[in-house]
């Protein structure tokens, strides 16, 4: 056997090994939560493929962590401080087109859902999924591919075709939320009480509400609106 023959297989592993080191998939998490933040950073220490290489506790840190490390593959929650997780994507998406960005939440609500994969998510993957199913959907989209947790699709699938509420809407039932009447809308938003009743009878028709607590209730479960604030 040549010197060159004996060489040979240790110049294979060596290749391998640096073919799986290019490959590695750079990770970041941005997720408000600590423990999550550990949890992922131990689910992905033991893989080969993957690497954590930055995380972000708020929207705010997320853009800049991003801009840093450019990661190949962001896990974003929704709900952070500074900035949301839909903003902190948007605004990825503006600077960096090509971002690969998975959201990962606690929310299951189609219109939640709705927005974050419009503005850009190729992923929507819920927390009591994750040790199941995160590791394959990086590398998914890591592919290309786009994926959306079954409970997610199921609610999608079942609003397809109906009138979503308008920004106007929205505004409104987030005022019904807080607890406002009517005439306590029309004077927040500067239109007549006529106009306000007007909103609140399109909203309960389109969410099929019974009255304007089940409207609340519904668009809550839904993510059309979050939790209300007090009393404005």
């Amino acid at each position: 056997m040549s010197e060159l023959e004996a060489l040979a297989p240790a110049k294979a592993a060596q290749d391998e090994s640096m073919v799986a080191t290019r490959r590695a998939i750079r990770v970041m998490a941005a997720d408000d939560h600590p423990l999550i933040r550990d949890g992922i950073a131990a689910l992905l220490a033991d893989r080969t493929d993957m690497q954590l290489v930055a995380e972000a506790a708020n929207g705010v840190e997320a853009i800049e962590q991003f801009r840093v490390h450019q990661p190949d593959v962001t896990l974003m929650d929704l709900q952070m401080p500074e900035a949301s997780g839909i903003d902190a994507l948007i605004a990825i998406r503006a600077e960096f087109p090509s971002a690969r960005i998975i959201v990962l939440t606690t929310y299951a609500g189609d219109a939640l859902a709705q927005r974050a994969l419009k503005a850009g998510a190729q992923a929507y993957v819920l927390k009591s999924e994750v040790r199941k199913d995160l590791p394959n959907t990086i590398r998914a989209v890591f592919s290309g591919a786009r994926r959306v947790a079954p409970d997610v699709a199921s609610q999608l699938a079942n609003y397809v075709g109906e009138d979503s509420l308008s920004d106007r809407e929205i505004e409104v039932l987030r005022l019904v939320a807080h607890g406002n009447s009517n005439r306590e809308i029309a004077l927040f938003l500067s239109i007549s009480e006529d106009t306000a009743k007007s909103h609140v009878r399109s909203i309960m028709a389109k969410l099929r509400a019974n009255d304007r607590t089940h409207a609340v209730t519904l668009a809550l479960a839904r993510g059309i609106i979050e939790l209300p604030n007090p009393k404005v």
